[in-house]
């Protein structure tokens, strides 16, 4: 940490909202053998809950599950793919969660990958990281007809539920049959093999962008099971919790979670489809979600836009004064008098993770007003992905919390923020903290400080509690005429305060020498009587926006707006391309 500034500014310290503190039941864990000796022990449990294609719900039990990674680890042996570099593409799925951790503990490298990549980009991301083997869901059946022809590393591709084309393709041998196989090896008296080292590659990522600018980055089994034990520690998940898994399983943040979840010996809910989601939290009845900032935007609006064609949104901002009154003298009647809202989400909803982008912190405050605890978590792909979380029994809105126990925190700044705090990147050391980027030593080498930290890119600042904020991230910093730095995620923040703006995003615009902050905006339709145009709501909008630059300083105004009828395309962690903006 360093300061070329004097602290001038008294800092403002943020509220903590505390909560009794509960009993961990966890086990800590070091690699994938520890992991599943700790699954063994729930037994009988359910660990899954999922739909056939026939809608039809089935349950597998930790014991079925652990036979299932047993099998599928000896049949990779007996087929010659022990300690080899074997990619995963498809649907969450038990398959896949199983085949991940069988991979692992045969001593291979599992490649998780973006099923909504182009097939291309798949083969030519697996060319380059001389992948040798490929499980795939049913949506990829066909798909890799070139590859089996002649693809430069891929031999053996293993389609979880083919059909009789699929079949006959070169070098398949469907999961079926190499669990087949693997029951033959386990009656012979198979037993996974030790775990060589904890700290060489056992996991490749590629991070977002095209096949020219998106890096491959090496994980070991100590980050990734450093993470699972940190997340176990500090989240207030508990055995007796369900959640619906919903954000795509190649994500290390969805998998952290869920590994996280296993070890307490939770039950995991996998929703079938987004079309399907409110109908299966009825069904599944979650106490718990994993959850991505647009999530929790989709569910408010959603509420509240049922609310408003009920008649009942009077009604809902009545209960949420009374809500607040009654929880400042002890009285907790939230369940209660949102007994309606909270059955839209199965009715025993009572807390959520969010990360992977900034949350409002109205949000976090609304949905407590309901009964439902938010913590906002910050993570990284390279730091496997976990860094900080709020702690559950000392919240500070806005914050994403201290440092987990596996690894340290520090920001590298010169300057003090308006909140009397340093603020710079923040800067990671730990167990967590990736090997490097695959065969890029340039990469990894501007990835970490000659002191070793490694460099997330993001903007922020500690507070004296050694809670962390996110401002923004750096390679999205615009820097205006006059030398003053705008962080856009900041102004999006407020915008995100207006409630007839569904989406938006700043942007920087050069106009001559001078740099207009622009807000490109997608309307919530649903605020505006049907037939509305988008001039009118633009309009509409403008005014709103130019209330709140009144409240922001003047190089942080809005200068334009740009309202869009169409949402801004997204990416499988439904974050905005901001690449594809202009």
């Amino acid at each position: 940490m360093k300061a070329t500034e004097k602290n001038s500014v008294k800092p403002v310290e943020a509220k903590i909202h505390r909560r009794p503190k509960t009993e961990r039941k966890y086990e800590r864990v070091a690699d994938v053998r520890e992991y599943l000796r700790v699954l063994q022990k729930h037994g009988d449990r359910v660990v899954f809950s999922y739909f056939d294609k026939k809608r039809k719900l089935h349950d597998v039990t930790y014991a079925e599950f652990l036979a299932k990674i047993k099998s599928i680890a000896a049949g990779l042996t007996a087929q010659g793919y022990d300690g080899k570099r074997i990619a995963l593409i498809g649907e969450t799925s038990v398959e896949w969660v199983a085949s991940y951790l069988a991979i692992l503990a045969t001593g291979g490298v599992a490649i998780p990958m973006d099923k909504e990549l182009e097939i291309e980009v798949i083969e030519g991301f697996l060319d380059g990281v001389d992948a040798e083997a490929i499980v795939y869901s049913a949506t990829f059946n066909g798909k890799f007809a070139s590859a089996m022809e002649g693809h430069k590393s891929l031999s053996l591709f293993v389609p979880i539920a083919p059909d009789e084309a699929e079949l006959a393709g070169k070098g398949v041998v469907s999961l079926q049959t190499l669990i087949a196989k693997g029951e033959e090896s386990v009656a012979a008296g198979f037993e996974y093999p030790p775990v060589k080292s904890r700290e060489t590659m056992a996991e490749m990522l590629f991070t977002s962008g095209t096949t020219g600018t998106s890096k491959c980055v090496m994980l070991s089994q100590k980050n990734i099971f450093s993470v699972v034990t940190a997340a176990a520690a500090t989240v207030d998940f508990t055995p007796e919790d369900t959640i619906v898994s919903l954000l795509p399983i190649h994500h290390t943040y969805e998998l952290a979670c869920m590994l996280a979840g296993m070890d307490y010996g939770m039950h995991v809910c996998i929703n079938d489809s987004l079309t399907h989601v409110l109908k299966n939290f009825k069904i599944f009845k979650p106490t718990a979600l994993v959850l991505v900032p647009l999530y929790v935007y989709t569910f408010y609006k959603r509420i509240w836009s049922e609310a408003k064609k009920s008649g009942r949104d009077k009604k809902l901002k009545l209960g949420l004064g009374a809500s607040r009154a009654m929880m400042t003298v002890g009285l907790d009647k939230r369940r209660a008098i949102f007994g309606e809202v909270l059955n839209s989400f199965g009715g025993r909803l009572e807390k959520i993770v969010c990360g992977g982008a900034a949350l409002n912190p109205r949000m976090i405050e609304f949905f407590e007003n309901l009964g439902v605890t938010i913590y906002e978590g910050f993570g990284i792909t390279e730091c496997s992905p976990l860094v900080c979380v709020a702690p559950y029994y000392a919240q500070k809105y806005g914050s994403v919390g201290p440092a987990v126990p596996c690894c340290q925190v520090r920001v590298d700044g010169e300057r003090m923020n308006e909140k009397g705090y340093l603020e710079g990147e923040i800067q990671v050391k730990g167990d967590n903290v990736m090997l490097g980027y695959y065969n890029n030593p340039e990469a990894t080498a501007d990835a970490f400080t000659d002191d070793g930290w490694f460099r997330t890119g993001d903007v922020g600042y500690m507070d004296a509690d050694e809670y962390v904020y996110i401002t923004g991230r750096m390679k999205n910093v615009i820097v205006l005429e006059n030398g003053k730095n705008v962080f856009p995620e900041e102004i999006e923040e407020y915008l995100g305060n207006i409630e007839t703006i569904a989406e938006c995003a700043v942007i920087g615009r050069q106009n001559g020498e001078a740099v207009t902050l622009v807000a490109l905006v997608y309307p919530d339709m649903t605020k505006y009587p049907e037939g509305t145009s988008l001039a009118a709501m633009q309009k509409d909008i403008e005014a709103a926006i130019l209330a709140m630059n009144k409240t922001l300083p003047t190089y942080k105004q809005v200068k334009k707006v740009e309202a869009r009828d169409i949402p801004f395309e997204k990416t499988t962690s439904r974050k905005i391309k901001r690449h594809l903006l202009s």
